[in-house]
């Protein structure tokens, strides 16, 4: 039976990878306009050029369509988040999100990123192994624990010094 085009091998593994790393590094060129104005076909050629190193090679190629379902499943659940969070505030401006909350996504947004990027390249269990299971590894969480408990009463006592000042 024939397999269809869209779900073949080829295009899940060389194609779709190779146009979204052609388009990022077009776009991005593009809008930094790093390699000086109208420049497009030597963005294009750029682009074209990265893309076709990360098809060629096999360990990047897998990290990217590994990444992918990752980054589109968070991208969904993202995109519903800040709808509800937007029908809840209503703001007109276009502004939905405050500054806090934009920290926070960009947070959020990193941090799984490292982490997922740390999984799919399958440095985890080395990485987990090095953190939790080494001899020791309980003394340093322990020393973590006691500077960030030093650390956050010295935020609190600066903040507290302020804002006494400037009442």
């Amino acid at each position: 039976m024939a397999t269809p085009f869209i779900i073949s091998g080829f295009f899940l593994d060389y194609a779709l990878p190779f146009a979204l790393i052609f388009t990022l590094i077009f776009a991005v060129l593009q809008k930094t306009k790093l390699l000086g104005e109208g420049r497009k076909q030597i963005d294009a050629i750029i682009g074209l050029i990265v893309g076709l190193i990360l098809v060629a090679t096999p360990f990047a190629r897998d990290i990217v369509v590994n990444l992918m379902p990752f980054l589109a499943v968070f991208a969904t659940i993202l995109l519903v988040f800040m709808l509800l969070y937007g029908f809840i505030v209503g703001k007109n401006d276009g502004d939905v999100l405050g500054k806090g909350w934009k920290y926070v996504f960009i947070g959020v947004l990193a941090i799984s990123l490292v982490l997922a990027i740390i999984i799919l390249s399958g440095y985890w269990d080395l990485f987990y192994g090095f953190l939790f299971e080494k001899p020791g590894s309980s003394t340093i969480w322990l020393n973590l624990l006691i500077i960030a408990v030093i650390v956050g009463a010295l935020v609190a006592v600066l903040i507290g010094k302020e804002k006494s000042t400037s009442s």
